[in-house]
């Protein structure tokens, strides 16, 4: 019996490889002479680097760039192995990794003056190295800036009817009368920006980037609208100087705006997450043979229909009729819903009322239990054969 466990992560408690190997242990206690072939993904969000870089033997590239408050933050980039290249040529970023929410303490989020600029330094560094394509996932962001940091890490320069260039964070965009694209780094025009997106929302309105996400990233009702004003002048700026329209684009209020940003000024590439990671994985020649395929996220609720990893999963598993069980951190009133799109079970790993700190932090535990459960009540199907 051959068992695929094809997991994202658990937000705030542990990483798509974590998940997959203790359901791995909880099945192994039940099931110890099945195979199993672990593939942990990710959806172009968090978790995005690691997962590609293990599916494909890369390395990590350590840099200290700004932080979204301007601070110094260590973090870290992939480059992709497994090519067919003498020198690697695909580097995948994460914007979560240096201009993540959760880089900044609760107290101190807001995403009138956070800035995307460390990402644009990390794919500043990437272009130095010769990479010649560059996967950036949008997902995790504290910022609200329309990708403006990232932009002027690359040299392009926003400057108000002064000709001051403007300070960093999307509030600023409302003094927005020019920008200068003349220095643009060179480099961009040999490398292809792909972006990596779980989200189909417009840049401005009650559907966009400041609407929908500025409270999660510490927006007030006030501020909300302050940042929705204002990158709705980035986008009248930007047609002003001849540049079609992105605004209303799916995806262009992704990562705070930075799908909308980097598509109109760089020609970005907008793509599913899920997609690209299945892709690179190879997950598809992986199930097609398999038994069972056991996938998950850290909260299986409606969303997970729009573009999650689970989904994205077993849609391929539905493609050969194998069976999909679904493990959630938490599951939602409205998660049955996913049982009419091709999952089979859904479990939730959670054991009953507890504190969230605690239960994050017996993730592990909970989730090993959850796993050895499933694993004795599949053992009872007549069709169970290890």
């Amino acid at each position: 019996m051959k068992i695929v466990i094809a997991p994202d992560s658990f937000k705030e408690s542990l990483t798509a490889v974590e998940v997959a190997n203790e359901i791995e242990k909880g099945f192994r206690k039940v099931l110890p002479h099945a195979q199993y072939v672990n593939q942990p993904i990710a959806d172009g969000g968090e978790g995005s680097v690691d997962t590609l870089i293990a599916a494909t033997n890369g390395q990590k590239i350590h840099l200290t760039v700004k932080g979204p408050l301007g601070d110094k933050v260590e973090t870290y980039y992939g480059i992709l192995g497994n090519t067919q290249q003498s020198t690697p040529q695909t580097a995948i970023i994460e914007v979560a990794k240096a201009s993540g929410l959760t880089l900044i303490p609760k107290t101190l989020r807001d995403p009138r003056i956070t800035s995307s600029i460390g990402t644009g330094e990390l794919i500043l560094d990437a272009l130095n190295r010769g990479i010649k394509h560059i996967i950036l996932g949008l997902g995790g962001s504290a910022t609200i800036d329309g990708g403006t940091g990232i932009l002027s890490a690359l040299g392009v320069r926003f400057l108000d009817k002064n000709k001051q260039e403007l300070k960093p964070g999307g509030i600023y965009l409302t003094d927005l009368d020019t920008i200068d694209i003349t220095k643009l780094n060179p480099l961009l025009k040999q490398c292809q920006l792909t972006l990596a997106c779980d989200v189909t929302n417009p840049l401005c309105g009650e559907a966009g980037a400041s609407q929908v996400f500025g409270p999660q990233k510490g927006a007030n009702h006030h501020s909300i609208k302050q940042l929705d004003a204002a990158l709705s002048h980035f986008a009248d700026i930007l047609v002003k100087m001849g540049i079609e329209d992105h605004r209303n684009n799916a995806g262009a209020g992704a990562a705070g705006g930075i799908g909308f940003g980097l598509v109109s000024l760089l020609q970005a590439n907008m793509k599913p997450g899920i997609d690209l990671i299945l892709k690179m994985t190879e997950l598809e020649t992986k199930i097609a043979d398999a038994d069972l395929i056991i996938t998950g996220e850290g909260r299986l609720d409606s969303q997970t229909l729009n573009g999650k990893a689970p989904l994205g999963v077993t849609r391929l598993a539905n493609q050969y009729a194998v069976p999909v069980i679904a493990i959630g951190g938490s599951v939602s009133e409205d998660a049955n819903i996913l049982l009419g799109n091709g999952i089979t079970a859904i479990f939730a790993i959670t054991p009953g009322y507890c504190p969230l700190p605690t239960l994050l932090k017996q993730a592990k535990h909970h989730l090993y239990a959850c796993s050895r459960n499933i694993a004795a009540l599949y053992n009872i199907s007549p069709k169970t054969n290890d």
